[in-house]
Formats: structure tokens, C-alpha cells, sequence
């Protein structure tokens, strides 16, 4: 952990610990005698340590020592922040043990919990360190066993509540959206899920806690994207990567992998985008759902229109639609449930509009706002059909779609769902007719509540 991050890993423990900082200070410094060291610690040293400063010599040892005897269970470096230089583990891939990883995991949950200022504006990670959790998920080694020993024992009860609860805040989160949604999963997350990772589980029933928790994971990454929390949705999104491979269930890994997808081209990194789609769609291909394909391949249609690629784009486009007619819903997990009919028309109306043919981008953005949807995929498919009416200069038919769209948004909490209302409001201000001046009107009574 860098010297400028805080220690979120120690300040967890000490929390679960129930010591105070200079409770923590004066047993370091009675072991240190101990052991013929002199030591004056006092609880300023420990804020240091809280803040990412590392103690020298056999300091950090002491507190693995100190803290491990309160929680009745062996703590490493790893564990407390403190591995030197080098040697940490990253964003808990493979290459460390998946104890280590849950530790890391519930720290990161703790501190959302408690709304900790560095934890909300993280940025998102580039470069190399944006790509290592895709790589190490496609690549071995697999987790051999994933079972665990721990107070409580885990059973086929536990998963079943998971489950429903991703089911649960993913329907809070398509009616209410991610900012109303978001305390409430990760609330769950800290206070449900951090025992059970902890607990007591065989390698059967840690595959399907796994399996259960990346998915409850993945809904709490789409939450803090929708917040604009980018840094922090891209930890999630990593974390529920991770959990995918210690399930052992490479077609969740390939949905995750997806979310990834849908938040770099959010952020117009489209090779990476590409890059991430054809990872999945290689890595995960014997497990890869026909709704699945279909997003991953209109997905990479969008990033190879931004990127002026019209051969590759439209070769994604005839692949997602083929795809498309091979969705057999009762067939499909519960994750992919958001491929619904008319999603892949809207994807590929907005790939269509970034290479120019206005006419077959209005045939599929109309195609999709006919289909029927949720409220929130509804607001965005009338949102891409008001681009494409304003773009072929139908301003008083842009007008309508757009009052129909600010209405389908009232009540929704989501920054993703006001970003594209201030881009229509924009583009109906820029037509210059009274009609989408009234609109944009009415789209401004919107977003003057704050969120």
C-alpha cells in the first residue's frame, strides 16, 4: 500500500478488533518489551500508520501479532497494508491466496459503508493496472480448493439469501436508481456478506458463496457507476472478477467482464473496450449466453464506430443481431436479465449514428422505444431516439420524445440518467424551435432537484 493511500485494510481490522488507537499503541509497546525492544508508540503513530505510512524494523509484525490475537486468527503483512514494497498482491488476483483477497475485499466494503472521502473519489485506474484483473481472470492458476475455516458455518441457506437480495437491489436500483440504491447494497454487503466470506465453508459451498456474492458485488459496482464513482464501480468490478474465478463459473466472469466493457467506453477508452469484449467472448466462449454475446458484440460495435472502424462496426452489428435471435430468456442467468428486446436496437442505433446513416439509426432507435422496457432502459432508448429526430431535423417530433423521456426519469437517482438528459436538453436548446425549447424547459424543472 503506497504511502499516500490510507490503510483501509488496517483500519478495518482495528475496527473488528474493537481497540482504540492508543489501546492498539501500548500493546505494541508491551510486546516490544517483551522482546527486549523499546518502543514509545502513542496514537498519533497509529493515525500515520491509518493514513498509509509503514512502521520499520519489527513493528508491522507486531501488529499482525497484536491484532491476530484479538481475532483469533493469523494475519499477515498482506492482510494489515503493510507488505513491503513490492510485494503486495495487487487487486487480489490469483497470485495471492483468496483469504488475503477477502480481506482486502470487506476492508474496501467497510470503508464504503462508512462513506469515507477517499473511497468515493477514487479514479479509475489505466494502463496496465486497468488490464491485470482481466488478464489474471483469463489466465491460470485456478483456485484449486476455496473452502475455508471460520466461526460460521456457511450453508445452502446463506446463498439462497444472496441471491435474492441481488435480485432485490437490482430491481431497487432500474426503478430508484444507483445513488438510491448504492448505501443500501453496500450496507448488505458489509454487515451480510463480510461474515460469510469469513466463515466456515467447504470447496462446493465456497464455489456457490462465490458465485453468489460476485454477482451481489457486480449490482453494487453498477450502482457506483451510475453515481459517477468511477474509481470505486472499477474496484467492484474487479473484485466481482475475482470472485468469478474462485467460483469456478467463467460465464459470470464473461457478464462482469461486459460491466467493464460498458464502463470504458462510458469512458471513451474504446480499445480498451474492444479489447476487454474480445477477452471475454475468448476466454468464457463454451459459457458465453446468446444475451451475453449480443451485448459484448454491439458493445464493441459502438467502440469501433467512435474509432472510425465502419467495417469492423458493422461486422459487430450483423453478430450481435444474430446472436440477438438466439435469446432464449428461461435459458438464460439471472445477470444477463437486462438484454432485453430492443436493447440491441438501441446499441446499434447509437453505433450507426457515430458513422453517419442518420436513416438506419432512426429505424433502430424507433425499433427500440416501440419495444417494450423497464422505466430506465425506456428513458435512454427515447433519449437515443431524440438525438437521431434531432440530427435529421425533426425538432417538434424530438420535442415530444423528449417530454415523454424527462417523464419516464422522474424519480430516478442515477447521474449516468441526468448526464443524458443534459445532452438532449443541449441538443433541443441548439434546434432553435419553441417547441424543444419547452421541452428543454421541462428537462430543466428535472434536474434542478439535487440528487
Amino acid at each position: 500500500m503506497g504511502a499516500t493511500e490510507p490503510n483501509v485494510l488496517l483500519a478495518a481490522l482495528i475496527e473488528e478488533a474493537g481497540v482504540s488507537r492508543a489501546g492498539l499503541a501500548a500493546h505494541i509497546n508491551r510486546i516490544g518489551r517483551s522482546r527486549g525492544l523499546c518502543l514509545r508508540y502513542e496514537h498519533t503513530a497509529v493515525a500515520r500508520w491509518l493514513k498509509g505510512q509503514r512502521p520499520r524494523g519489527q513493528v508491522p509484525d507486531l501488529v499482525c501479532e497484536v491484532l491476530g490475537n484479538r481475532l483469533n486468527r493469523p494475519l499477515s503483512l498482506d492482510d494489515i497494508g503493510m507488505a513491503a514494497p513490492g510485494a503486495g498482491a495487487g487487486a487480489g488476483g490469483p497470485a495471492s491466496s483468496l483469504g488475503g483477497f477477502v480481506e482486502r475485499t470487506t476492508a474496501l466494503w467497510r470503508s464504503d459503508a462508512q462513506q469515507r472521502p477517499h473511497i468515493l473519489a477514487s479514479a479509475a485506474v489505466t494502463g496496465t493496472t486497468a488490464v491485470m484483473p482481466v488478464w489474471e481472470w483469463e489466465n491460470p492458476p485456478e483456485d484449486l480448493d476455496v473452502s475455508r475455516s471460520g466461526t460460521t458455518r456457511v450453508g445452502a441457506a446463506d446463498i439462497v439469501t444472496l441471491r435474492a437480495a441481488r435480485a432485490h437491489y437490482e430491481l431497487m436500483y432500474r426503478r430508484a436508481g444507483g445513488i438510491a440504491t448504492r448505501s443500501r447494497i453496500v450496507g448488505f454487503l458489509n454487515a451480510e456478506t463480510a461474515p460469510l466470506l469469513r466463515g466456515a465453508y467447504s470447496d462446493a459451498t465456497g464455489r456457490q458463496l462465490h458465485r453468489a456474492t460476485g454477482g451481489l458485488v457486480a449490482v453494487a459496482g453498477i450502482c457506483a457507476y451510475d453515481s459517477d464513482a468511477h474509481g470505486l464501480a472499477q474496484r467492484y468490478f474487479h473484485q466481482a472478477l475475482r470472485l468469478a474465478k474462485a467460483s469456478g463459473d467463467r460465464g459470470l466472469g464473461g457478464y462482469v467482464i461486459a460491466l467493464l466493457v460498458n464502463q470504458s467506453l462510458c469512458l471513451a477508452e474504446y480499445r480498451q473496450s474492444v479489447a476487454f469484449a474480445q477477452a471475454a467472448l475468448r476466454a468464457a466462449s463454451g459459457h458465453i449466453t446468446p444475451a451475453l454475446a449480443t451485448d459484448l458484440y454491439a458493445m464493441q460495435a459502438k467502440a469501433y464506430a467512435h474509432l472510425g472502424d465502419a467495417g469492423s462496426a458493422l461486422d459487430c452489428i450483423r453478430r450481435a443481431e444474430s446472436k440477438a435471435e438466439r435469446i432464449r430468456p428461461g435459458e438464460e442467468p439471472d445477470e444477463t436479465g437486462y438484454v432485453q428486446p430492443g436493447l440491441v436496437d438501441v446499441q446499434v442505433a447509437e453505433a450507426l449514428l457515430g458513422l453517419g446513416d442518420l436513416p438506419g439509426a432512426r429505424e433502430h432507435a424507433a425499433a427500440a422505444v416501440r419495444t417494450p422496457a423497464h422505466d430506465r432502459g425506456r428513458v435512454h432508448r427515447l433519449a437515443m431516439l431524440t438525438h437521431v429526430e434531432l440530427r435529421q431535423g425533426e425538432a417538434d417530433r424530438a420535442a415530444a420524445t423528449a417530454v415523454e423521456m424527462a417523464e419516464r426519469a422522474r424519480g430516478m437517482e442515477s447521474q449516468r440518467l441526468r448526464d443524458r438528459l443534459r445532452a438532449v436538453r443541449d441538443d433541443l436548446i441548439a434546434s432553435g424551435c419553441a417547441e424543444a425549447g419547452r421541452a428543454a424547459e421541462l428537462i430543466d424543472g428535472a434536474l434542478r432537484v439535487p440528487l
